[in-house]
């Protein structure tokens, strides 16, 4: 019988130092699971794909169209007026003989740039704000006095005031939504940094020396992103709501600018007679407005590290 050498049966073990840190798991990025959980429900993806050609369109067809609310149509023939939804005229005309369509999309156009601009502006002013307002003692005893005040005032009121003292325009209504909205974005940011400032890994991190600015950015905001996407996707829709409003009252952007708020009181006359002049611009607010709300709250969800697997 063969004898087999000691050198056969066995080998000696190597010992890679680095190989012993790495963990036996599955490699995980948090922005690939967010955007698989967020396009895991066919649902959501109509939706988005949904709000993608609505919000792209309404912010292009006026561009096409050529229609301004200050410029009557050169339409003398009285049979152009009243006309009902029809392939050739998609959402009928008006009393003056308007497209019904183009009113609606460049009115539509100005609210979204409205809201999306403020909902930016005020979501970097209050996030940088609140995030500085929940570290800092100091600045918490006079930013709170000041958060009463304004909080003790209906937003709508206040929104009412500064519209009519500044007059009517775009500029102007972008100004009067930023400079009220963004301290109750601070106040929630700051309710939410003072709930995690405390947690251990926080303490162990400020005990090494770590800044407070270092801290906010790498500790504290990238926990919040779910939290803030729900409040983005409540903001924008709630922004629009607040633009159509103020413009029904005549105190948004003014005649000077087409809006969906002045397409409603326009055409609240004719709800009688011609109802579909009242019920579209309404149907198109609604459709905007529900389905930003439905994407953002379904994104929301889905930037929570709870529900990726």
């Amino acid at each position: 019988m063969e004898r087999i050498s000691e050198d056969n049966l066995f080998e000696f073990a190597t010992f890679d130092e680095k190989e012993s840190e790495h963990i036996a798991a599955p490699r995980y990025s948090y922005w690939k699971s967010v955007w698989r959980t967020f396009f895991k429900s066919k649902v959501t993806v109509f939706l988005s794909v949904f709000v993608i050609v609505l919000v792209a369109f309404a912010l292009i067809q006026p561009l096409q169209s050529g229609y301004s609310p200050t410029v009557a149509p050169n339409i003398n023939n009285a049979d152009m007026k009243y006309l009902p939804p029809s392939a050739e005229h998609i959402f009928g005309t008006d009393n003056i003989g308007n497209e019904v369509w183009d009113v609606v999309w460049a009115g539509a156009r100005n609210s979204i740039i409205v809201s999306f601009v403020s909902t930016a502006i005020i979501m970097v002013v209050g996030i940088l704000v609140g995030a500085i307002w929940g570290f800092s003692k100091k600045m918490d005893k006079w930013m709170i006095e000041v958060y009463n005040v304004v909080a003790n005032v209906p937003y709508l009121l206040l929104a009412m005031v500064l519209s009519y003292v500044l007059g009517a325009g775009l500029g102007t209504l972008i100004f009067v939504m930023t400079c009220i909205d963004w301290i109750y974005v601070a106040y929630f940011i700051r309710t939410q940094v003072m709930i995690i400032r405390d947690r251990e890994y926080n303490m162990a991190s400020k005990c090494l020396g770590t800044k407070t600015f270092t801290m906010i950015v790498k500790n504290i905001l990238p926990y919040l992103v779910s939290v803030i996407v729900t409040y983005i996707s409540r903001e924008i829709p709630g922004l629009i709501s607040y633009e159509v409003f103020l413009s029904y009252l005549g105190l948004g952007l003014g005649t000077n600018y087409a809006s969906l708020g002045r397409t409603i009181s326009q055409y609240k006359s004719f709800m009688t007679g011609y109802p579909h002049l009242f019920w579209i611009p309404v149907l198109v607010l609604a459709a905007i407005a529900i389905s930003l709300y439905v994407v953002g709250q379904k994104l929301a969800d889905a930037t929570d590290p709870r529900t990726h697997r």
